[in-house]
């Protein structure tokens, strides 16, 4: 995968933001000639988006060679996107990412975890519609993403200086999003955390939710060591013993995350808490999250999330599937040791759980 500039300079004035294009129907405009949707030359955005050049900002781009369709989102795409905000974060002062949607919560979720000390936006956008088509969504997203990715506060520093998400008026906390919908123009929620900003007349930002340094100007890190040895399993009425046990048996597997019911709870079988432990004592790690998008798991509720519990099954409090993903793909990536990576996954990170 290759990183081309293209250079698209409008004012050498501040502030500097950095369009970083991978892909996704944002890019897309439709054929004239097959109606097909093909990408559109990114080289010319502004005439697709001639608003950018309203603002008096210095407007660079990158695009990925070749763009990347969101559902083949793999880690080493965050590993170089994570790469190329480095190389390029002295230099600007915001960045935006263009991408598709329906990995999108994975890929904010991912990038909060690996920039350590990120004291600028990192805005991720899309579209439901192309931007080429009359009533596209596209356009909206991608201004507002770029005057959020520039702002700052009165103290003259980046109004968001986090992974966030803007899509239709409200931007996100990265890691605290999910993707609701494949047909709405909302397509983003963020049931246990609210929108650290509103897109109106005018943009209202919410600095109570904001997470800001408690020093400022530490050098960005970036973790790159990342480990997909990890299984999701979705309990539902009926899930088989051989299901499960073949899924805990799977050769090299780190960690697994249990999608249980309501408040973290789970059928009292005894062959399933048996599994649960026994893969516990194995060495593999098993993290509690619910299946509803809003709430949080509490294990010391019910009898059923007591059992969880006891047999050493690691409560996940409120955080996302996609963000506990996440997490868990870079923890095992950089410990070996359980223990710290238990510590760690139970400790709020980059705002992802709220304790």
């Amino acid at each position: 995968m290759q990183v081309v500039s293209l250079i698209v300079s409008l004012y050498i004035m501040s502030p500097h933001i950095l369009i970083i294009y991978t892909g996704g129907t944002i890019g897309m405009k439709q054929d004239p000639q097959s109606g097909a949707l093909v990408p559109f030359n990114f080289w010319q955005i502004t005439e697709e988006v001639p608003e950018l050049k309203r603002f008096d900002y210095q407007l660079d781009a990158l695009s990925f060679t070749p763009l990347v369709d969101s559902s083949d989102i793999r880690p080493d795409f965050w590993i170089q996107l994570a790469q190329t905000i480095k190389q390029h974060y002295d230099t600007y002062d915001g960045f935006v990412v263009l991408m598709g949607t329906d990995t999108m919560a994975y890929t904010a979720s991912a990038l909060s975890f690996m920039l350590e000390d990120l004291e600028k936006p990192v805005v991720f956008t899309g579209s439901q519609l192309p931007i080429g088509m009359l009533r596209t969504d596209g356009k909206e997203n991608f201004i507002s993403a770029v005057e959020m990715a520039a702002a700052k506060g009165p103290d003259g520093r980046p109004q968001v200086p986090e992974v966030c998400i803007f899509f239709e008026n409200q931007l996100f906390r990265g890691n605290r999003t999910t993707k609701y919908s494949a047909e709405q123009f909302n397509a983003f929620r963020s049931p246990n955390f609210p929108p650290l900003a509103e897109a109106g007349i005018r943009i209202k930002y919410n600095n109570g939710f904001i997470r800001y340094p408690e020093t400022w100007g530490k050098p960005l890190k970036i973790h790159t060591s990342l480990c997909c040895d990890l299984a999701i399993i979705k309990l539902f009425p009926g899930i088989q013993e051989k299901t499960v046990k073949g899924i805990l048996a799977i050769p090299g597997l780190r960690a697994v995350i249990l999608e249980t019911y309501g408040s973290g709870n789970a059928p009292t079988l005894p062959w399933l808490i048996q599994a649960l432990k026994n893969a516990i004592e194995g060495g593999i790690l098993v993290c509690n999250v619910s299946q509803c998008h809003a709430g949080s798991v509490a294990m010391e509720t019910y009898a059923t999330g007591i059992l969880l519990k006891h047999a050493g099954v690691l409560g996940g409090h409120d955080i996302t599937t996609e963000s506990a993903v996440a997490k868990i793909i870079l923890l095992t990536g950089q410990y070996n040791d359980n223990k710290i990576i238990n510590e760690k996954f139970d400790t709020n990170i980059r705002g992802e759980i709220s304790i």
